[in-house]
């Protein structure tokens, strides 16, 4: 253990020419970040994820409350082993000959079927009360972080210098501000890290668990090598952009549609200046050129700049989305019932519409002929337009 730590603490790797871990122990003149520091991380996360309980259950679902927002969650489906053995161990989206089969094995209609595993799809979903709660404790602490960053880097030399990022590295003191904004953004996505396992999992819990831990890396990297200048404005350029995502969220989630449209668009506008404009321009060209000039490159200097410019790539990817997304709406002429946070129509209705349970036949009947089961399809795509309370209006049709 100890060959492995002193290989992955090599000072060759992580430090520049002629510099030391010794050089940078603490002294009664100066503080300098320390590995060690960071473990106060661990403790202070679980800490956050039990004020996001407290917040979410006293603060955030009385909101939400007093907006009218459903409390109960989606229908759940009925009981039924044969399906539930299929869903869990085959598929959650059965084709048509699987579904034949099984209204034949049942003695049940196709489309009540397909209801079925609509509805327990949907049981895997939070409530839009939940999608609420978490996207106003999300929203709280990105305006609280990127206030206070905004606040103490205004203060800075290095804001408006970038140069001021790479005089006298790596002997830059840690100051009381650096290591209480690094700690307070290691914890919160070290908690979004370890309630990932505890919510209930959504169909992006990979893409999001990954984007925790590179998140995660970057912040512990900059941190250990003394780089936290330039990580300071890193993390406060992108808690920027997440503030207005949360807060179109909540809108959409209260339907109040022009305000959402109104935030996505400030958000999108945002995203895309910040990542695309002032990201490259300002921070890269920090990382890439001027330290490279005053000081050198070393090895994690070609890894962390390697990770700033995989982000790059990733902003660009997410800002074509983003784009994509307001294009299509604007081409169907959508412009003002759109809804850009819609998600796919398996999260539609969770409780179906009166009249559509009326028309649905019953688990305990037989398998009508094929011209009555598409004369009931067809009543049941014209009147499903129940919504979930986190969609906008919007009608989709049942699934074939």
């Amino acid at each position: 253990m100890a060959g492995i730590l002193a290989w992955f603490w090599n000072e060759r790797f992580w430090l520049p020419h002629n510099v030391t871990w010794a050089d940078l122990k603490n002294t009664d003149e100066a503080t300098f970040p320390q590995a060690e520091d960071l473990y106060l991380a661990c403790p202070l996360a679980f800490c956050i994820f039990m004020i996001r309980l407290i917040f979410e259950r006293f603060i955030a679902r009385p909101c939400a409350m007093g907006l009218k927002i459903q409390a109960n969650g989606p229908q759940k489906a009925q009981p039924n082993a044969i399906l539930e053995k299929v869903f869990t161990a085959i598929t959650k989206h059965p084709d048509e000959k699987r579904l034949e089969g099984l209204s034949k094995q049942l003695d049940w209609d196709v489309r009540t079927i397909q209801r079925w595993f609509r509805q327990r799809r949907n049981q895997e979903k939070p409530s839009t009360l939940a999608r609420f709660c978490e996207s106003m404790w999300r929203f709280t602490f990105y305006l609280y972080i990127f206030t206070y960053g905004v606040r103490f880097l205004k203060k800075t030399p290095w804001l408006w210098n970038t140069k001021e990022c790479w005089y006298n590295y790596p002997y830059q003191p840690l100051t009381v501000d650096i290591h209480y904004y690094y700690v307070l953004e290691l914890s919160f996505y070290l908690s979004l890290l370890f309630s990932q396992f505890t919510d209930i999992r959504r169909k992006d819990f990979l893409i999001m668990f990954l984007h925790h831990v590179a998140t995660i890396s970057l912040i512990v990297f900059s941190y250990v090598n003394n780089m936290a200048r330039v990580g300071t404005l890193v993390m406060c350029l992108h808690d920027a952009a997440d503030v207005l995502i949360e807060a179109a969220k909540m809108a959409n989630y209260a339907k109040c549609q022009i305000l959402c449209n109104l935030l996505f668009a400030m958000f999108a506008i945002l995203f895309m200046s910040s990542r695309l404009g002032v990201y490259p321009v300002w921070i890269l060209n920090t990382t890439l050129f001027e330290s490279w000039e005053i000081v050198g490159p070393y090895p994690s200097w070609w890894v962390f700049n390697l990770l700033l410019v995989l982000l790059q790539l990733l902003h660009s990817f997410w800002s074509y989305l983003i784009v994509k997304t307001a294009c299509r709406a604007i081409s169907k002429g959508k412009v003002g019932k759109w809804n850009p946070l819609h998600v796919s129509k398996d999260d539609r209705s969770d409780i179906e519409s009166s009249s559509d349970e009326d028309d649905s036949p019953s688990p305990n009947q037989k398998h009508h002929s094929s011209s009555s089961s598409s004369s009931s399809a067809t009543n049941g795509t014209n009147k499903n337009h129940g919504t979930n309370g986190y969609l906008t209006g919007a009608q989709y049709p049942d699934e074939h």
